[in-house]
């Protein structure tokens, strides 16, 4: 479900003169075998046939986990940076990288588990890192406004079960909400489903994704 439709569109080379910069992050729990993480790579191979000179970043959030936000972040974060300890500048050094990274690529592909019916820690560690006032969003007169603009992002979902356009359906409302927060609101869901019902159900369920992410080059 496009909410923005995108200067480029996908099945188009990038305009002269620009390349393509994917930046792929894998929230899954799981380093290898994560079946969001294969959707992922399916998006970013699609991405790489239709734009050659296409680069790629890879980010594994559970090869490379980000700490989570607790007391001693949050006294970094808080504290101005030329009154920060050298253990507060390291640990907001480390939400800087993930900053700069996402600013520094204009197509993102989130690798997205179902787990419990929310996301994953590892997910929700990056983006509390992501999230600064002042930086990737700020408050003005008028309310909120996004300042990771100009992007569009991806988001393999990867459930056990069938939860797509149903009530129990916890994550697309939350994702669109942060994420569109940031100011990223050409998003592209791409669902696999019903993986834990069976071989069948869950070919059928990577079949639909394929569909899903065919449906987003048409």
């Amino acid at each position: 479900m496009r909410l923005v439709k995108n200067t480029v569109h996908p099945s188009q080379p990038f305009p002269w003169g620009t390349e393509m910069n994917i930046l792929q992050i894998n929230a899954s729990a799981r380093s290898e075998g994560a079946n969001s993480t294969r959707v992922a790579n399916t998006i970013v191979d699609r991405l790489k046939a239709a734009n050659p000179g296409a680069k790629v970043s890879l980010r594994d959030l559970a090869v490379t986990p980000h700490p989570m936000l607790d007391e001693a972040a949050l006294g970094a974060l808080f504290t101005p940076a030329d009154q920060r300890t050298p253990e507060q500048a390291a640990r907001a050094a480390l939400d800087d990288a993930l900053i700069a990274e996402i600013q520094a690529h204009d197509t993102i592909v989130l690798g997205v588990p179902m787990y419990n019916f929310g996301v994953s820690v590892q997910l929700k560690n990056w983006i509390d890192a992501i999230a600064r006032v002042g930086v990737t969003f700020r408050y003005t007169e008028t309310g909120p406004e996004g300042l990771l603009k100009g992007k569009k992002v991806y988001v393999a979902l990867a459930r056990g079960g069938l939860y797509r356009g149903t009530d129990k359906d916890a994550q697309v409302p939350y994702l669109k909400t942060v994420l569109g927060f940031l100011g990223m609101t050409d998003l592209q869901f791409i669902y696999a489903e019903g993986l834990a019902m069976g071989p069948e159900a869950a070919e059928k369920g990577f079949a639909q994704a394929r569909a899903d992410l065919e449906a987003a080059f048409a």
